[in-house]
């Protein structure tokens, strides 16, 4: 791969990761919103599904235009570094004028760590830095008990079953983004009390065995100035950021799965949305670990923006529907592998009784 130098300086790059449903695209659109620079973005969404760019593209900021952002969309950017993710930094390289700082969002089941070494490739070395990789947390779903709030009771227990013989691997992806972190977005604040913060703070520290700033967020709202310029240089220390998977080329995906469904005109909203919020009350009878998609309403000017995780579940009116533009609904679900589509599907789909 050739990039030619046409600058000294190199260009910042900030990783945004993050579990699923952690608030990754929301904090992304409200840093676009306040960006005093131009920015690039290249998103990377698990399975081919395409609803977080579409969050993203045609927001209409001036510090991110529709075509300064890039989509990969053909598998987890951590697996598909030389693939993807290479020719899409070679793809920038060439714009003019080049973008000032480089946005990665990554998908909720990536591991960091991979990426942050391919910037410690001599090509893409002499051209970019990695300024900071960013964790966004949901503070609700790590105070209710996921991803092991009390790491040593868990190791404990599985001391003491011999029936468990792996770790979960959900676990193993929400600790690898923290221990590759340099910033982390405890999101969601709003969710949760005070001493239920103050505990998590606790546990995300007690994981990781570097000094890493921990900030309070609500509804992704971040400070541009707080998630840019950290200065990191994160290819220079690798050393410092362990993984469970170093020295393993690629991680197993195997345990999830996603489903995209088109969705037709929705001529009653609300009804609609308490089948959605039924389906996420019941997420653990159909496997769902995430929703998030769009919907058209009858009579409305806006596309509704559907998000559930868990047994959460939000939804607003995001923006107007463009002139010109395909009002199409899509909704997608990501959960455990063979996760039932049929009667998921019914709910999505299924109109009014007559």
């Amino acid at each position: 791969m050739s990039l030619a130098k046409t600058s000294l300086a190199k260009i910042p790059v900030t990783i945004i990761t993050g579990f699923l449903g952690a608030g990754k695209t929301t904090l992304v659109r409200h840093l676009l919103n306040g960006a005093d620079r131009r920015i690039a973005l290249i998103i990377n969404e698990f399975g081919d599904i395409g609803i977080d760019a579409e969050i993203l593209r045609g927001c209409g900021d001036i510090a991110c235009p529709e075509d300064s952002i890039i989509e990969l969309a053909n598998g987890c950017i951590c697996c598909t570094v030389a693939e993807d993710f290479l020719p899409s930094i070679e793809a920038l390289l060439a714009r003019h004028p080049l973008p000032d700082h480089i946005v990665i969002e990554t998908s909720g089941l990536a591991l960091p760590k991979p990426l942050v070494k391919a910037f410690d490739w001599p090509p893409i070395r002499a051209r970019l830095t990695v300024d900071g990789v960013v964790a966004v947390i949901d503070g609700r779903a790590v105070a209710d008990g996921f991803f092991a709030n009390d790491p040593q009771r868990l190791a404990r227990q599985r001391a003491e079953d011999p029936s468990i013989d792996h770790d979960n691997p959900l676990e193993e992806v929400f600790e690898d983004q923290l221990l590759c972190a340099d910033l982390i977005v405890l999101n969601k604040t709003d969710l949760i009390s005070g001493p239920e913060q103050r505990r998590v703070i606790s546990d995300i520290t007690s994981r990781i065995p570097r000094a890493v700033k921990v900030v309070a967020a609500q509804e992704g709202k971040v400070a541009p100035a707080i998630l840019l310029g950290l200065t990191a240089s994160a290819e220079d220390d690798l050393a410092s950021r362990p993984s469970r998977h170093d020295g393993l080329a690629e991680h197993d995906h195997d345990d999830f799965d996603s489903a995209a469904f088109e969705i037709g005109l929705v001529d009653d909203s609300e009804a609609w949305l308490a089948r959605l919020a039924g389906m996420a009350e019941h997420y653990e009878h159909y496997g769902i670990l995430r929703v998030k998609g769009f919907a058209e309403v009858r009579g409305k000017p806006m596309r509704l923006l559907v998000q559930g995780v868990g047994k959460r579940f939000q939804a607003r009116f995001d923006r107007p529907w463009r002139i010109g533009e395909v009002r199409r609904g899509r909704i997608v679900v990501i959960g455990e592998k063979g996760f039932e589509r049929a009667p998921i599907a019914r709910l999505l789909l299924e109109e009014e009784d007559a």
